[in-house]
């Protein structure tokens, strides 16, 4: 039959169309199924900015390469830091650094169980973060140590005071934290009460101190304190009894720590005579303090206590609560005998996480922020942006005299190169136990040795499993 003759048979015409369409949406099919096999075989090149399509696509950030940082702190506003971190960023492009300033509170804790659960996409551990000079022993199996790239162990030691070094240094060897400012124990005294006594500052010597301190106290009728001369001799009452002995063991000579970090000693001559004199200030009618008293940074602001022992950054406490108090601050007063002076340290350096998005990045910040121009810009912000009497401590000592003659820290200034610590690890624990320590001596009037041995045994049972 001819193609005419199909055509002029109207009855077949409509099959005939249908199968000529059915029959070209099958040979389309099958050209489609060949194309995509084919097109699979081949390595697709990705975008570079949306418009070039010649050059591989980028590869992702993976651990250990990140240009986005996490970073936590603990005193300074982020208004106070962005200065810092902009200028940072603009040296480095592509690099983010996003800062949040912690609360203080329960802040060891928080930090802590982040860095034991490593990654969590909930709650992950920030990149950078704050540790205390105390702490290393407990965290630094959690830390990447400092890189020699960054800055080696000798040009460490010259650069910062001598205390960092150590504190910083864990037992391997290695270094795990740079500090941004110094601080430590220092004495504060109400200037209105020592002039009323003839007496400009505090004596800087151990004994003339203590008489002064005797001398300055004030019983009324009923032999109860109304003036105290020396925030000392218990714990429930005073803010910082631990770092005081801390400070008194120094000052005995005194070597706490092993080498391994797992273990103190108490139990000795030395621990013993620091633990007497301090609780002496408490016991009896001649004592300069009590637990009757409120917490002695309250006698400070109530303009009843005359000299009392704590850490510079106390300083804005006072201005904030006590704004008409005259007081001053002066270096801890030092025994005759002994032929170099010490002082008690008690302050934060800069960590990183060990599974930080990229540690050497983290690294070369924090050794940014301890640049000269940074620390002066640093501690100017706090001033003038952060309303503050004045920034952290320079840690670096090159920057010692910077901080000498300016109020409230000029006794920091004259201390830092002199001062000590011991890496007690589980900090929050051996404070408690010492304080507790304390009440037992000076409140319950238990014998000291005995009472030093039992913690002694205490603290080293909990250092033997937070410091291993």
């Amino acid at each position: 039959m001819s193609l005419k003759d199909i055509l002029a048979d109207k009855k077949k015409l409509p099959l005939i169309i249908a199968g000529a369409v059915a029959l070209l949406l099958f040979i389309i099919m099958v050209v489609l199924l060949l194309m995509k096999k084919q097109k699979s075989n081949v390595v697709q090149p990705g975008p570079v900015n949306n418009t070039e399509t010649t050059s591989p696509a980028p590869t992702p950030p993976t651990s250990g390469t990140s240009k986005t940082l996490t970073y936590w702190g603990l005193w300074e506003s982020a208004e106070t830091m962005q200065p810092i971190i902009d200028e940072f960023e603009e040296a480095n492009p592509g690099v983010k650094i996003n800062y949040s300033k912690q609360s203080l509170s329960n802040y060891e804790s928080r930090i802590y169980t982040r860095l034991q659960q490593t990654v969590s996409t909930s709650e992950p551990a920030p990149d950078i973060f704050k540790i205390h000079n105390t702490w290393l022993p407990k965290y630094y199996k959690y830390l990447a140590p400092l890189p020699s790239s960054i800055m080696s162990r000798e040009d460490y030691a010259e650069k910062f005071y001598p205390t960092s070094l150590a504190d910083f240094t864990a037992k391997d060897g290695k270094i795990y934290a740079i500090p941004l400012g110094i601080d430590g124990l220092m004495v504060y005294y109400n200037k209105q009460i020592l002039k009323k006594a003839n007496i400009q500052k505090p004596p800087s010597d151990w004994d003339s101190f203590v008489k002064l301190a005797h001398d300055l106290t004030i019983r009324d009728e009923n032999k109860r304190i109304i003036q105290s001369g020396l925030a000392m001799g218990v714990s429930r009452n005073i803010k910082h009894s631990s770092e005081i002995i801390a400070y008194l063991l120094l000052l005995e000579g005194a070597e706490l720590m092993d080498e391994t970090r797992t273990s103190i000693s108490l139990n000795n001559s030395k621990a013993v005579s620091a633990f007497e004199t301090y609780t002496s200030f408490a016991r009896g009618q001649n004592g300069t303090w009590d637990t009757s008293l409120p917490q002695d940074l309250e006698m400070f602001f109530q303009g009843k206590l005359a000299m009392m022992i704590a850490p510079s950054w106390r300083v804005f406490d006072i201005i904030i609560a006590a704004p008409n108090i005259e007081f001053g601050t002066t270096p801890l007063p030092q025994l005759e005998a002994n032929k170099e002076e010490v002082y008690y340290a008690t302050y934060w350096g800069e960590a990183v996480s060990k599974n930080a998005g990229n540690t050497e990045l983290a690294w070369k910040f924090i050794d940014f922020m301890t640049q000269k121009e940074q620390q002066l810009k640093m501690f100017s912000n706090s001033v003038s942006i952060g309303q503050r009497a004045f920034g952290e401590p320079y840690s670096i000592a090159e920057l010692g005299d910077e901080m000498k003659g300016k109020a409230y820290i000029d006794a920091i200034a004259k201390m830092a190169p002199y001062m000590r610590s011991w890496q007690w690890g589980d900090e929050n624990f051996v404070r408690a136990s010492i304080e507790d320590a304390i009440s037992e001596i000076a409140e319950r009037n238990r014998d000291v040795t005995s009472t030093l041995k039992k913690t002694e045994t205490t603290i080293n049972s909990k250092l033997a499993e937070t410091n291993k």
